[in-house]
């Protein structure tokens, strides 16, 4: 049988065959559900090539941008150069959080993927540096840091704002941003960002990009209700 090959060129089992080959049943479930949940799953092998393709895509873009200055940041131990985020590594995800210094309260659904990103960071961190950013005072980024026990994620506060404009919102608009850096021959250049807005949303759904960030979203997915489209993540939900 033919195994998906990253290089794109083999050509692949029809999804319904492999489909076919599913042995699994539970417990008094109908001759209905198992027709339609194996249609379902002819679907998620379809979605499964398709992410492989566009991660493939992704990693065949071509050298983006250098970067147009070392930014600088404040850290918890002092002021620190863009170039020095990438520690031993080459590749730098950045997650810039909606918590600018107007805001009262740092953003729900940063929050959430943060907390789940903050587990992962564990293992992530042996491939690729990370790095989370805020134009908020640094004092009130490890603040927050520790009261949501984010200990696996360092925190950089853009105090001057240039990284910000120049690679979440031009206008230093308090929304979300998550781009990733390549360092080239000792140059440091822009591989990606999402860059799907409100703009690009279809109708009924909110605005966000693929695959999702948080996996919060695609557990829901899973579940019977959905997402749904009157719920959204708190900072507390005021169970004790």
């Amino acid at each position: 049988m033919s195994r998906v090959d990253l290089s794109g060129t083999e050509t692949l089992v029809p999804a319904e065959q492999l489909a076919a080959a599913n042995r699994a049943h539970f417990p008094n479930e109908s001759a209905e559900y198992r027709a339609a949940r194996n249609a379902l799953l002819v679907e998620e092998i379809k979605l499964r090539r398709q992410l492989e393709r566009l991660a493939r895509q992704r990693r065949a873009l071509p050298l983006g941008g250098e970067i147009p200055k070392d930014f600088e940041f404040a850290s918890e131990t002092g002021p620190v150069r863009f170039s020095h985020l990438f520690g031993d590594k080459t590749t730098l995800l950045v997650y810039s959080m909606m918590f600018g210094p107007q805001r009262k309260a740092p953003c729900p659904s940063c929050t959430s993927f943060l907390s789940s990103w903050n587990g992962t960071a564990v293992n992530l961190r042996e491939r690729v540096a990370i790095a989370v950013t805020a134009r908020s005072p640094i004092d009130r980024l490890l603040a927050y840091k520790q009261e949501r026990g984010f200990l696996n994620l360092p925190f950089y506060s853009d105090t001057s704002g240039e990284y910000t404009r120049a690679y979440v919102s031009a206008d230093d608009a308090d929304i979300p941003g998550f781009s990733i850096f390549t360092k080239r021959g000792g140059l440091i250049h822009h591989f990606y960002s999402g860059e799907m807005s409100g703009a690009m949303a279809d109708p009924g759904q909110d605005s966000r990009g693929a695959p999702d960030a948080d996996p919060l979203w695609l557990m829901l997915d899973l579940t019977p209700e959905g997402r749904g489209s009157d719920w959204y993540p708190k900072l507390d939900y005021g169970h004790k």
